[in-house]
């Protein structure tokens, strides 16, 4: 999977509503990660963006936000989800934090696409855990390479599920068969 956009952020809890400094990470899929610390071991808290968000706003947009200590209003971002809560965060500049609104509105509206030039045709692809993507850069400037590798076992298990129920409809049948009487001898 590839990582769009990583760095400290503040959060606020959603019981507390304490502000905790987090490293944050946020892939392509949509996956929006905090951590403990930037080794990325404890991780704490995982949003998925393209299912769960309505709407990314930044700095004074966020009416009713108090922001951390040492922090300006215009570093604020607000994440509205699907489930009616928001996630609140706040950005070390104002830079930044129009950084990673775009980055976030960006991820939730935007799909990979693929080039298929036999058809002269783009195709979106739908991005989930089960997949890898490499981007690397393109053959002039600012174009890029999308690779996505699906994972070779995605969907193994439904083709073993359906070939147990083949069988035990095949063995079904023939226990049926075999305690038949025979009235034809």
């Amino acid at each position: 999977m590839a990582l769009l956009k990583s760095g400290w952020l503040w959060r606020q809890t959603a019981i507390l509503k304490r502000w905790k400094l987090n490293w944050c990470d946020l892939w392509i899929d949509g996956s929006l990660c905090f951590y403990k610390s930037d080794n990325r071991r404890e991780l704490e808290q995982r949003v998925g963006l393209k299912a769960t968000c309505i709407d990314v706003r930044s700095g004074l947009e966020c009416g009713g936000v108090s922001p951390p200590e040492g922090i300006p209003r215009e570093n604020l971002i607000t994440i509205h989800l699907r489930d009616g809560s928001t996630l609140n965060l706040g950005a070390n500049s104002e830079d930044e934090c129009l950084a990673w609104k775009l980055t976030l509105l960006e991820t939730r509206r935007n799909p990979v696409f693929t080039y298929d030039p036999y058809d002269d045709s783009y195709q979106a692809i739908p991005l989930s855990n089960y997949h890898t993507v490499y981007i690397t850069p393109g053959a002039g400037p600012g174009t890029h390479q999308v690779i996505v590798q699906r994972d070779p076992f995605d969907g193994v298990a439904e083709s073993v599920a359906l070939g147990i129920l083949a069988g035990m409809a095949a063995g079904a049948a023939m226990r049926s068969f075999l305690w038949m009487p025979f009235f034809f001898c």
